[in-house]
């Protein structure tokens, strides 16, 4: 009787890993199958009753198998759209999409905004997730102001921003409104949380014993956490930025409110140059150009951003040349 620790299908002479290329090779074939005759509902099906039979000949536990078909329901909802959305792109439509200027600055603004705002958050919020990870007085107070961009509508955070930083605000000799301060500081009120968070939970993950070690031989607390906490914290620092960068690109609410169209130095032309945050620019092609427009920006938004995720990914990986460390 097979056991939650057998496979009854015998895997000898077959890896783990061509045992997944064949599965997503049959799904590729079941969607384009599906896809070409019209009718995507039947591939909804037969990936879960896939999923099923591949964990029952794999595992033979019930548990196993609910689990697995449980889990490809919701892999279908968010799967089924974007093999839909990837298959139904025109792709001379894209080509002339990508050639748009327009989208050219789209991208740039799209990258180099949530890039500024994942720095900022890293680098006031590493040092306050450094106290969290320590404990002080108040700190729930301080850990729900911080959590708060969370669960705020992100409209009311771009009308937070205006109250705190534009006209009578903190700051009335600061531009915000339309202004490349005023997206950063949109994207960091909503992804500052991404940063503290992750790089918290790097800092509780530390032994202790490592920094008192360092402690009692001498070093300051500047050399300590510049010489043992920094170094093995760096992967969280390094997934909180990314976490932030990410939640800062798929932003519209708060920016579409404090810098609906904003103007920044743009490198390729050497000036001065007006142009939208991506998911507003998509959401205007949408509305002046319809589904097949905006789906073509969209396509173009999402390669860059899936590159990007997936070399920050590597660099930050054990197999990679950096080890782990970028």
């Amino acid at each position: 009787m097979a056991t939650s620790t057998e496979t009854r299908l015998s895997l000898d002479g077959v890896g783990w890993g061509s045992l997944a290329v064949a599965f997503v090779a049959v799904q590729a074939l079941a969607f384009t199958g599906a896809y070409t005759t019209g009718r995507p509902t039947w591939y909804a099906f037969f990936m879960i009753a896939s999923t099923a039979v591949t964990a029952y000949l794999l595992h033979g536990d019930s548990f196993v198998v609910a689990a697995a078909t449980m889990g490809s329901i919701l892999m279908i909802a968010l799967g089924l759209p974007l093999f839909l959305f990837v298959a139904r792109q025109q792709p001379s439509l894209i080509v002339e999409r990508a050639l748009d200027p327009d989208v050219h600055r789209m991208l740039y603004l799209g990258i180099y905004g949530p890039l500024l705002a994942a720095i900022v958050s890293l680098l006031f919020g590493v040092p306050l997730a450094h106290l969290f990870a320590e404990g002080f007085t108040g700190q729930q107070l301080v850990e729900s102001l911080v959590d708060l961009p969370l669960v705020v509508p992100h409209s009311v955070a771009g009308i937070l921003i205006l109250f705190g930083f534009g006209s009578g605000g903190a700051f009335p000799n600061v531009s915000v409104l339309g202004s490349m301060i005023g997206i950063v500081l949109a994207m960091t009120f909503v992804s500052a949380p991404y940063a503290v968070n992750a790089t918290r939970e790097a800092f509780e993950s530390i032994d202790d014993r490592l920094e008192y070690a360092s402690r009692i031989h001498g070093a300051s607390r500047w050399d300590t956490f510049r010489r043992v906490t920094a170094p093995l914290a760096v992967r969280g620092m390094v997934t909180g930025g990314v976490l932030a960068w990410a939640r800062a690109v798929s932003e519209f609410g708060a920016v579409a409110v404090v810098a609906y169209s904003v103007s920044f130095f743009y490198p390729p032309a050497g000036e001065k140059v007006t142009a939208q945050h991506a998911p507003v620019f998509v959401y205007n092609t949408y509305l002046t150009g319809g589904l097949e427009q905006s789906g073509a920006v969209a396509f173009i938004l999402l390669g860059v951003s899936a590159v990007i995720f997936l070399v920050i990914r590597y660099l930050t990986s054990d197999s990679s040349a950096t080890g782990g460390v970028v």
